[in-house]
């Protein structure tokens, strides 16, 4: 019997870990399960022939929001050409109202309810060995008979410990360049309303001994990251100590790992252990929501702001982890001056990554249940993004959308790092300049368009322009038909200082972000040109041939080489000290990188003909 898990996942860098660990699971049966993974970029005829070809007996999909039309779109098809073949769905998307999804489907055999192992190895006694019946198994909703009396057989045998499980990733190799999850606990202790984790409130852990000797797999085959999918790592301060604890001794110096936590209840002790890591070793994920106090109670969430505040703050101070922060716009009692306010306040904290999200009405969730309390408008079809609520309109949910874009392509990024960091002081608040960006692309009919790196640095530099000449914006505006133009009122063009924009100033910051990231091929065509300074440039490589003052690792390089390999920069200004006017070099040394934020280290010099200057910034 041909036994076939298809996974859809919604790129190519991600594993699913749920037919990993089914497979894994299968016990006498593994042997007989073969897997398929594809993308939602992956053409839905190229999947349908992949499964076709593989003729299964029994197939099983595992149903997710960013895969559900195109998972019921191929088992509708394969139904019609392979009439005999055995089709379970599972997953969260269809085990909320499972009769109702087999009603709407009836191309499904059934629904694998919950957590699956157990319930996946007991189908698979029922079909290949025809042991038992299926009324016996619990965790499934299923067609009597195809098309005949739906049954239901309750709530599925739960594991009472994670050791239960095998270690999914016997044969790492399999997984290159692709991220791999892992699980180190399952569950949620917390009862956010528009989550499906707080479903199951009974946490369980795999022990230690286990995780140590599973994560050592990944530290010896020196895996790219490893994303941790506890729903909140940190719930159970001990375990999370020991596993910190644990990858700081073993640091291989290249796997990142990543986990989502809850900062408020970060200890002393977690937050000294993991001030002390390598720089790069551990990422951690951390959901803010929103600084609403009125509306953190309405979703269940206790979590202090100011609690969150000073944790992030404190390990944002050791400049060796990567903190991801999460907004959810859409939230009960959250309109759209609050949800600036929410930006504001966690835009202030400077992560790395300020991810603006939209609530999803997730079926099964508590927040499924008070839609309608709360009056608020979602999409009937999958991702279920919420449209509009009582406090906050479609219009203004459309505006935060666009605002999200600009926060993706100039902050989170991070390859406008300097530019960005000045062009906000001259705005009131943080939140005006993205919603600024948004208007000029919007009134430059950009939106939606696809553009490169050099492309981005000149419509952030005609932005600028245009901040600087906003008069003759302004009256341009008024000879432009009325749903082409910038609109200066939406700009908030009022709030923005002109007074301290410098144009020069902004160019050479523009150049420094640029160059910060990689030694383009083509030069910014608003750069000086440096060929007046050619021969300086090439008396300072030569010299460093010999002394190698700066460029330490380009030993049994020649200087044109190491050339070729850094860049220099000429600069009038100060730009990695105050700012003032003062005439400096800046050398890119692309060997040598923040792990952080993958710029280049930059040593400051103060003149070619004598290199005195100051260490990599």
């Amino acid at each position: 019997m041909n036994i076939l898990l298809a996974a859809i996942n919604a790129k190519y860098i991600h594993s699913n870990l749920a037919v990993y660990s089914l497979k894994s699971s299968a016990g006498e049966y593994s042997e007989k399960i073969d897997l398929a993974e594809f993308t939602i970029n992956n053409q839905t005829e190229d999947i349908f022939r992949s499964i076709y070809q593989k003729k299964p007996d029994l197939l099983f999909f595992s149903c997710y929001i960013w895969n559900r039309s195109v998972v019921l779109d191929l088992a509708e098809n394969i139904r019609k050409v392979m009439p005999d073949v055995v089709i379970w769905a599972g997953g969260p998307e269809v085990s909320y109202d499972a009769e109702q999804f087999l009603l709407e489907n009836p191309q499904f055999d059934g629904v694998m309810i919950g957590e699956g192992e157990y319930t996946f190895y007991r189908l698979l006694r029922y079909y290949v060995d025809q042991e038992g019946s299926l009324a016996e198994i619990s965790g499934i909703t299923y067609y009597e008979k195809r098309g005949g009396e739906i049954r239901a057989t309750g709530s599925a045998r739960m594991l009472d410990t994670l050791d239960e499980l095998p270690f999914v990733y016997q044969v790492p190799e399999t997984f290159a360049n692709r991220i791999i999850y892992y699980e180190s606990s399952r569950g949620c202790p917390y009862s956010c309303s528009y989550c499906l984790s707080s479903i199951d409130k009974r946490v369980r852990f795999r022990s230690l001994e286990l995780v140590k000797k599973e994560l050592s797999v990944f530290l010896e085959h020196k895996v790219p990251q490893v994303k941790f999918v506890d729903r909140t790592f940190n719930c159970r301060h001990d375990h999370a100590m020991e596993i910190w604890r644990f990858l700081s001794e073993h640091d291989n110096g290249v796997t990142n790992f990543h986990f989502e936590i809850a900062a408020d209840i970060l200890t002393e002790e977690e937050i000294d252990l993991l001030s002390r890591m390598r720089p790069g070793l551990v990422q951690l994920e951390i959901g803010v929501q929103t600084v609403n106090e009125k509306t953190l109670g309405a979703i269940n969430r206790s979590a202090k702001f100011e609690k969150i505040a000073d944790r992030v703050k404190r390990i944002s101070a050791a400049k060796n982890i990567h903190q991801h922060l999460d907004l959810i716009a859409g939230l009960p009692y959250e309109d759209y001056d609050s949800f600036k306010d929410s930006f504001d306040a966690v835009y202030a904290l400077k992560p790395q990554e300020l991810q603006l999200g939209f609530l999803k009405v997730l079926r099964g969730s508590q927040m499924h249940q008070e839609a309608e309390k709360y009056g608020i408008l979602y999409r009937s079809q999958p991702p279920y993004e919420v449209l509009a609520t009582k406090w906050i309109s479609c219009d203004e949910l459309l505006r935060l959308k666009e605002v999200e874009e600009m926060v993706e392509v100039y902050y989170n990024s991070q390859q406008f790092r300097y530019t960005i960091d000045a062009l906000e002081k001259l705005f009131e608040r943080p939140f005006a300049l993205y919603e600024a960006l948004a208007d000029y692309y919007k009134g430059q009919m950009l939106e939606g368009k696809s553009f490169s790196r050099m492309q981005r640095f000149l419509i952030l530099r005609d932005f600028v322009k245009m901040l600087a000449e906003k008069e003759n914006m302004e009256k341009s505006n008024t000879e432009q038909h009325d749903a082409e133009r910038v609109d200066t009122e939406k700009l908030d063009m009022r709030s923005v200082d002109t007074e301290k924009l410098d144009i020069e100033k902004f160019d050479e910051l523009l150049v420094l972000d640029f160059y910060l990231r990689e030694n383009g091929k083509s030069r910014p065509v608003w750069a000086e040109d440096l060929g007046k300074y050619h021969d300086e440039i090439v008396q300072f490589y030569q010299r460093e041939e010999e002394r190698h003052r700066y460029l330490q690792g380009y030993s049994g390089y020649t200087w044109k080489q190491t050339m070729r390999m850094t860049h220099l920069e000429h600069v009038f200004y100060d730009l990695l000290g105050d700012g003032s006017k003062k005439e400096k070099w800046l050398l890119f040394d692309y060997g040598k990188r923040n792990p952080l934020t993958n710029d280049a280290v930059v040593y400051v010099i103060d003149s070619l003909a004598m290199p005195g200057g100051r260490d990599g910034k």
